[in-house]
């Protein structure tokens, strides 16, 4: 019988678990692949208080060391599905089942990906999906970003006061949305927009080197030096195992408010997973910590 389960042990995860071990609660988290999220993949990360640089590796082997170092279980299982059984929870993965009073969901998103070849092996090489991220990176430098939604022009228009040239690529020949910064980057003298066009291929061994894009009407192929390609077409939520029991919006999003509390008692949502506006490494360990504190709340009361 556990206090709290935490399901994902990236950085929303492991917040909680720290928070619920000081809290002196007997805690379990279940990671299905490797700790840390998508933070792992992150080259250097300058964004983070505290550190004025730190590989996302080294940050996500110290939090996890810092939350072991407090006692909870920790187990690489893929959580399957949860019931809500009243004032306990069953949490079944690909090996066993688990009882706890409380859970905490912290699975995250996945990056959609181009699915091109090298788009992984290059992955913090060149190729990213995080602007707010990596940008700083490609200072003066010649880079690409794609994707046609408001993230990506956000992305892009702040990637247009870094870079020396930006290539805007999106497959539809025109933007369906209405956006200020749209029409900031169409002012732009450093950036060349690329509609009706796909990347068909990257091109590297050890870092990014071109990438060769194909336009949709009359199937003309042209290559493209760049330094960097920011993948900008969206997220996919990891929510499958508890869509059956929690609230979500269309795209898969769990919904909570601030209070990290889901549409079940005793079922909290923290980090990316979550419905809201800004995803970051700093707003996934908020979550954690919010989501943790009342869990424990919640326990008091039960």
């Amino acid at each position: 019988m556990y206090d709290i389960i935490i399901v994902g042990a990236g950085p929303a995860g492991l917040t909680a678990c720290i928070y619920a071990c000081i809290a002196r609660k007997k805690v379990l988290v279940l990671e299905k692949e490797v700790y840390g999220g998508q933070i792992v993949n992150a080259n250097k990360v300058k964004n983070y208080p505290g550190f004025e640089e730190i590989s996302g590796y080294d940050y996500a082997t110290k939090l996890y060391t810092q939350a072991k170092s407090l006692g909870p279980e920790i187990k690489f299982e893929e959580v399957i599905d949860i019931y809500d059984k009243g004032d306990l929870k069953e949490v079944k993965t690909s090996k066993s089942n688990y009882i706890g009073k409380s859970v905490i969901i912290a699975t995250g998103s996945k990056n959609r990906k181009l699915g091109l070849s090298n788009e992984d092996k290059l992955l913090g090489k060149g190729i990213s999906y995080c602007a707010t991220c990596d940008g700083t990176f490609y200072k003066n430098k010649v880079v690409a970003i794609t994707g046609g939604g408001n993230s990506a022009i956000d992305d892009a228009l702040y990637l247009s006061n870094i870079a020396e040239k930006l290539y805007l690529i999106y497959r539809q020949k025109d933007f369906r949305i209405e956006s200020i910064n749209l029409d900031k980057l169409k002012k732009k003298d450093n950036v060349e927009f690329i509609l009706d066009t796909n990347i068909i291929d990257i091109k590297g061994e050890d870092k990014l080197e071109s990438i060769t894009i194909k336009n949709n009407e009359t199937n003309e192929e042209k290559e493209l030096k760049v330094d960097g390609l920011f993948i900008a077409i969206g997220h996919i939520p990891v929510s499958d195992m508890c869509n059956n029991i929690v609230k979500t919006n269309e795209t898969g999003y769990i919904i909570a408010d601030e209070d990290c509390q889901t549409n079940v008692d005793g079922i909290f949502v923290a980090g990316d997973i979550r419905v809201k506006e800004i995803r970051q490494l700093t707003t996934a360990c908020s979550d954690g910590t919010v989501a943790a504190l009342n869990a424990c709340k919640y326990l008091a009361k039960k």
